[in-house]
């Protein structure tokens, strides 16, 4: 593992803290949806993020996606809420958990198959009873025949390093083997479907244990990401993988804090914000933006602008009025919705 990696990792992560960035309003379900918009994508969904935030908080689908796509992330949401929960007690890997699991995650795209072994059905989490390639031509995954044996190992395994580490304070050694696991499984390819979406959930399970930042790798390193597990694959070793997972992290947090500080107005001694410039929540963005353009439409003219519902934009533009961002002029029929440019730091948002 490359030194210097490992120190601009610390660093990013430590100024990453400092600013606060992940004490921010709904920051966790924020960032959670990106991870989950950003899995998905890798496996071909085109659902967006602002696309996935209304179909998780409203229950709007999207008539640009397909349901089956919109299946994919809820699924995915889901499997995460679901993989949180078992985290937070601390329980320990073994073939049911995985099983239940990928059941979570493949429970209204997965189907059932039939072979000369029998079936089986990737919806209720069954491994699979068939061998399978990466791509037409690809080299050949683990014989099923092997799978649950080893499956067996890798949950042993797994088991003994996160006792080793949850009361660790060496946060590289647990990013480590949280890439090894997400490695090893995808090497294992227990599933016929769905063994990305589950190597990074438990990546980013054993991540959640530790109280890490979770790693999020975007869509568009999609193929850097592939060839790191190709090249690691190659040389039997995981190396290139987390050396691209190190370095996916670092990119991903760094341009966070990059955002974030643009977020800012900076003052020497105050650091005041200012909260025209960026909001965490992109529905309460495009509402301000629609203000900006037309401050004197109702509720329902702007939630048809919005694709939302009228409640949903009477709330955003409570928020927005109770942290002072705006103000009412004028009667609820015919006046206007008045943009502040400043407000403090006590009501920032």
């Amino acid at each position: 593992m490359k030194q210097e990696l490992v120190n601009q990792l610390l660093n990013v992560l430590n100024e990453y803290r400092t600013l606060g960035i992940t004490e921010q309003i709904d920051y966790q379900k924020f960032y959670l949806y990106s991870i989950i918009t950003h899995s998905t994508a890798i496996e071909g969904s085109t659902v967006t993020e602002l696309e996935n935030q209304l179909l998780f908080d409203e229950g709007i689908t999207s008539n640009k996606r397909t349901m089956m796509e919109q299946m994919m992330n809820l699924d995915l949401k889901a499997a995460y809420e679901y993989s949180m929960k078992l985290a937070g007690k601390h329980t320990d890997f073994s073939l049911d958990m995985l099983k239940n699991m990928s059941a979570v995650v493949m429970k209204n795209t997965g189907g059932q198959y039939n072979t000369l072994e029998g079936s089986f059905d990737a919806s209720i989490g069954d491994f699979r009873l068939l061998n399978v390639s990466a791509g037409i031509g690809g080299p050949s995954y683990m014989d099923y025949h092997k799978v649950p044996a080893k499956l067996l190992e890798f949950c042993q395994q797994i088991n003994t390093n996160r006792h080793q580490l949850i009361d660790n304070n060496n946060v590289i050694n647990k990013y480590i083997i949280s890439f090894d696991a997400h490695y090893q499984l995808v090497t294992i390819h227990p599933w016929v479907d769905g063994n990305g979406r589950m190597s990074r959930l438990v990546m980013n399970h054993l991540q959640y244990e530790f109280g890490l930042v979770p790693v999020k790798v975007v869509k568009e390193d999609k193929a850097e990401y592939i060839q790191s597990l190709i090249d690691s694959r190659n040389l039997e070793s995981p190396e290139p993988f987390r050396e691209f997972m190190l370095q996916e992290h670092i990119k991903n947090l760094s341009k966070e804090i990059e955002a974030h500080k643009k977020s800012l107005d900076f003052d020497p001694i105050n650091a005041k914000f200012d909260p025209i410039k960026s909001f965490s929540d992109p529905i309460t963005d495009r509402l301000y933006k629609e203000l900006l353009s037309n401050n004197s439409l109702n509720y329902s003219e702007y939630a048809e602008l919005l694709g939302v519902s009228e409640a949903t934009v009477k709330r955003r533009l409570g928020e927005l009025k109770n942290r002072g961002v705006i103000v009412r002029v004028g009667s609820n029929k015919t006046g206007h919705w008045e943009i502040k440019s400043k407000i403090s730091n006590n009501n920032k948002i």
